[in-house]
């Protein structure tokens, strides 16, 4: 059995973009950061925003390993939370409980008989792939709370226990840390200019994301196995 899951290897080579940025961010500073000064804060900002979206990325990888092994593995859906049902359909789901016109919520209706009628069923495995973007869809802004809920989608309700064993003292720090990344992103995004990092921050949260990324793997890696198969 591998020691981490195929999107967290994925993960580590996608990290090597965020520390080309860095390290050129590190030279500038280097020569003299004082000239230099908007080149680092460039290449800086820039290396929070793709750090950020290689964080999201990876939580929607995870979940997608997951996904294909239900189908690859033939797991029954007997095993599976009646919520993960849910979020195969929640589209339809939701316009059929927000309809309050009976003809148009009878046309809903069939419209989510006609689609995904074959997924709502306890017998046996699922008859082909479960569909992934739809049962990702509403997921972004990957901070901590968000990721636990994304987690809650397939049943698993003790991630944050889980991750609070694994991390031990230095879960706070790093669910604080994750959190910090999300945030200086979407200051980013939203034209904030005095919202920049030096490139020894930039370390700092690239060394923590990829703690957070590996011991996530690892915990969600062995419910995965514990309840229905391996997917290291």
């Amino acid at each position: 059995m591998a020691q981490f899951t195929h999107a967290y290897s994925e993960l580590i080579v996608r990290l090597s973009e965020v520390e080309i940025i860095r390290r050129l961010a590190a030279s500038y500073e280097r020569k003299n950061a004082i000239a230099q000064a908007k080149q680092i804060n460039a290449l800086t900002r820039g290396a929070v925003v793709l750090l950020c979206s290689h964080l999201e990325a990876y939580i929607r990888q995870l979940g997608e390993v997951a996904l294909d092994s239900i189908t690859e593995k033939a797991i029954p859906r007997t095993k599976l939370a009646s919520c993960f049902y849910y979020h195969i359909s929640k589209d339809l789901l939701e316009e059929i409980r927000s309809t309050r016109d009976p003809d148009k919520a009878a046309e809903r209706v069939f419209a989510f008989i006609d689609r995904d009628l074959e997924y709502w069923s306890k017998d046996g495995p699922f008859p082909g792939p479960v569909p992934v973007e739809r049962f990702n869809r509403g997921f972004g802004s990957p901070t901590f709370e968000k990721i636990v809920t994304y987690f809650n989608r397939f049943g698993y309700q003790d991630y944050r226990r889980d991750l609070t064993t694994c991390l031990r003292a230095r879960f706070q720090p790093t669910v604080t840390m994750v959190d910090h990344l999300v945030m200086t992103r979407h200051k980013i995004a939203h034209g904030d200019y005095a919202m920049s990092k030096t490139p020894r921050e930039v370390k700092d949260l690239a060394t923590i994301t990829q703690s957070f990324c590996r011991s996530t793997d690892a915990v969600f890696a062995t419910w995965w196995r514990r309840n229905f198969c391996s997917i290291r």
